[in-house]
């Protein structure tokens, strides 16, 4: 489940400015550490009260490019919620203060409504980038009322970072990516999942155990805490819809209000190794939305004019790189994590479109710019990565026994081949994890526990399935969900929609829900046209999180 990302670079760019800022066969353990009980409980009111108390000191943003208008600062939370007065970690926090000026009217004075937190997912993501989206239309009103606030969880960026392998050698370039793999090959997969996950425990230490979505979720109420608010108004995108929902099971007096954004299905059988089972089969839907746009524009790309033939395209590509690997890095696996991105963000397509079209006609030079790993940004992507596997793996029981992942992925890679098997070797460190695993909490709340929660989703979402949505809805007592029917983008609020952003405006800005449920229409489909300058792709490419191949 990675992160969804804001409609423009504002998000990179902030990124880099505030980098110098202060299942079958599973086996599990129920109680392990983490898990819902009486001294985590204990523990987060202690670390609440001491961040109540000292709050949180904001100065100006550290790095050239950060605007005036942001502030930074950090907030100490527990390492283990049992034991509050032992070792603290520190979280990276970022502001922009409410402008309280209406966008419509200049005159007029919009009252403060307090903080809005925000996470973009992951897990592994940062939102310290999040306060600049007050610079987009879509965000101006919200940015008017609230406070923009958006921070590192633990384990990124400088929260207590998390690592399991040397940046330099995580990128593996040029590197294959059979959609049906050979017995060899799964072996070496094997083998580097054991590594990876040996070298998470051995870079990472004894606490790695601790970084995982429940405390995640107490985080976030010392964080509101710090912040001297009552009650949380939060917005989560992706994963963190999942530690959203945690938060308000274990403190639904403590919300205010609470968006879900592409929201992740909390139901403790799928947490985690199942739902990368569905994401993978949703991929391939989404796979086949993007040759059938580009089937429909054979006459820009000639790449063919059914999806079929588009996919004849494609596959003429892989093979073609798996004999000479493009620009001497990309090659089948960057490719296919270069057309994955696309899953996500339809706005990609023209530009994936025409690197394909140029490289199968001799010119490699946009298919490189878009997919051969980014050697500044391998510490970045190292990290990110190295909290994705350590939450995912924490979080719950996954299989140990390799037959159940091999039966499980062949089966489903006979109807679903683009995004399988790559899913899978990304997750398989979870195979041999070495810290203990916790169990997942039952999301769920009764009526009068919370108030109305407001879900969005995109109905052909896939990186986070419409069913999860679907179930999420079902668990929050007095939820609506908003879907943007026939779309797929993942992270829909404060997109081009205007019928989603009037729904995330009436609800932040004044409570409203439109009932449990409400449709909008699609946005517009991507217009075919030229690739982007190589500027403008090395800034959508750090952007995006990239994942090891």
């Amino acid at each position: 489940m990675r992160a969804a990302a804001l409609y423009t670079a504002a998000g990179s760019l902030l990124i880099a400015a505030l980098a110098a800022a202060p299942a079958d066969g599973a086996a599990g353990a129920a109680g392990a550490p983490g898990a819902p009980g009486a001294a985590e409980a204990r523990g987060t009111a202690v670390a609440v009260q001491r961040a109540r108390e000292s709050g949180i000191e904001f100065t100006r943003c550290d790095g050239r490019d950060a605007p005036r208008s942001l502030e930074c600062g950090t907030v100490r939370v527990p390492l283990d919620y049992a034991r509050p007065g032992g070792r603290q970690i520190e979280l990276t926090v970022s502001r922009a203060r409410a402008t309280q000026k209406d966008p419509r009217n200049s005159k007029r004075k919009v009252p403060r409504q307090g903080a809005l937190v925000y996470n973009p997912g992951g897990p592994g993501a940062s939102g310290m980038y999040f306060p600049m989206a007050r610079t987009l239309p879509a965000w101006q009103r919200i940015a008017a009322a609230y406070d923009l606030v958006g921070y590192a969880p633990r384990g990124v960026g400088r929260s207590a970072p998390l690592s399991c392998v040397e940046p330099k050698l995580f990128f593996h370039a040029p590197a294959e990516s059979p959609a049906h793999p050979s017995e060899r090959y799964k072996r070496q997969r094997i083998a580097r999942a054991k590594a990876y996950a040996r070298g998470c425990a051995e870079r990472s230490g004894s606490g790695l155990r601790y970084y995982n979505s429940l405390s995640n979720a107490r985080d976030l109420d010392v964080l509101r805490a710090a912040l001297g608010e009552d009650r949380l108004t939060y917005m989560g995108a992706s994963y963190g819809t999942y530690f959203g929902a945690l938060y308000a099971t274990l403190f639904p007096s403590h919300v205010r209000r609470m968006v879900l954004d592409s929201a992740v299905d909390p139901s403790p059988q799928k947490v985690w190794y199942r739902a990368n089972l569905d994401q993978s089969a949703a991929f391939e839907d989404r796979w086949t939305d993007f040759r059938e746009w580009v089937a429909r524009h054979d006459d820009v790309y000639r790449l063919g004019d059914t999806p079929a033939k588009v996919q004849d395209s494609y596959d003429t590509a892989r093979g073609r790189l798996a004999g000479k690997a493009a620009g001497g890095r990309v090659g089948p696996g960057q490719l296919q994590n270069a057309f994955l991105q696309a899953g996500y963000y339809d706005d990609l397509w023209p530009g994936r479109a025409a690197a394909l079209s140029a490289y199968l006609k001799g010119d490699a030079k946009a298919l490189v710019e878009l997919a051969a790993p980014d050697a500044g940004a391998a510490a970045e992507a190292e990290n990110g990565s190295a909290v994705y596997t350590a939450v995912e793996c924490n979080d719950a029981p996954w299989p140990t026994d390799w037959k159940v992942w091999d039966r499980d992925n062949t089966r489903l890679a006979r109807s679903a081949p683009f995004e399988t098997w790559d899913n899978a070797w990304m997750n398989l460190p979870c195979a041999y994890w070495p810290a203990p695993r916790q169990r997942p909490l039952d999301v769920r709340t009764g009526p009068g526990e919370l108030p109305p929660v407001l879900i969005l989703a995109a109905e052909r979402d896939a990186a986070t399935p419409y069913s999860g949505a679907l179930e999420m809805s079902r668990r929050l007592a007095g939820a609506a969900l908003v879907t943007e029917r026939d779309a797929g983008t993942h992270g829909i609020g404060g997109g081009p929609n205007r019928c989603v952003n009037g729904h995330l405006d009436g609800y932040l800005l004044e409570g409203r829900v439109p009932g449990r449920r409400a449709a909008c229409a699609p946005r517009p489909e991507p217009r075919p046209e030229a690739p982007a300058s190589p500027a403008a792709k090395r800034t959508e490419r750090d952007a995006l999180k990239g994942k090891a191949s």
